[in-house]
């Protein structure tokens, strides 16, 4: 589904790459763990990957399709089937939790009847059905956390990117968030998590990418976090 072919990625002329000569391929329906300290190249990696950015050598395909040829119709397309969970939630404060997750499916072009229906279940998949209506101040950080993670997945994407989505969480919420995560690639979707957590990295046992320096030093098929 997704392969990185001999990808580089340089912010600015003559400068060290953020990402050097990455290979990487990931298939359908797998849990893949980007590990690495902090500027190793993992967020970077990731923004290739939605076309936030794009290589400055090699190619990023999806499927069959180079993403830097996609048409601005195409990319749209692209990124509808990618969700994204970030480390500070980025919640609309001013709607509700129902709402939250409903502007996704209104940017989606989702009817009333779908919206009415989807956001109840997808609250239900994440533990928050008795938060449907509280506002983003009154949940904590960790409840929050799973709004953010429903409003990725509530459209049903392909793809799930989770940038170090326990960040900002205590040990129990972090745990929690894990399960979801696992939960939903148990359920078919392929989850692209980074994370300097080591706990969670061992906890989830599933494949691990390791990054140093821009450059992927360890692809371990059921690792563990090791630097």
């Amino acid at each position: 589904m997704i392969y990185f072919d001999k990808v580089t990625k340089s912010y600015y002329e003559n400068s060290a790459p953020a990402v050097y000569d990455v290979t990487l391929g990931i298939d359908p329906g797998e849990f893949v763990s980007i590990v690495g300290h902090s500027g190793a190249g993992k967020t970077t990696l990731l923004k290739m990957l939605f076309a936030e950015i794009f290589p400055t050598e090699g190619a990023v395909y999806f499927g069959s399709r180079d993403i830097s040829e996609l048409k601005n119709r195409e990319l749209l397309e692209l990124r509808r089937s990618i969700g994204t969970v970030f480390q500070d939630f980025r919640l609309l404060p001013t709607k509700n939790v129902y709402e939250n997750i409903a502007f996704a499916l209104e940017v989606a072009g989702k009817s009333d009847e779908d919206i009415q229906a989807d956001v109840p279940h997808v609250l239900e998949l994440v533990g928050l059905s008795d938060k449907i209506w509280s506002f983003p101040t009154q949940l904590s950080g960790g409840e929050q956390q799973r709004v953010a993670i429903a409003r990725a997945i509530v459209n049903q994407p392909d793809i799930l990117i989770a940038d170090e989505p326990t960040g900002n969480l205590d040990p129990i919420n972090t745990h929690d968030i894990v399960e979801i995560l696992k939960k939903i690639n148990d359920l078919g979707t392929t989850v692209l998590l980074t994370t300097h957590n080591k706990s969670v990295v061992d906890s989830i046992g599933r494949r691990v990418v390791t990054m140093d320096q821009g450059r992927i030093i360890r692809d371990d098929k059921e690792g563990k976090y090791v630097l």
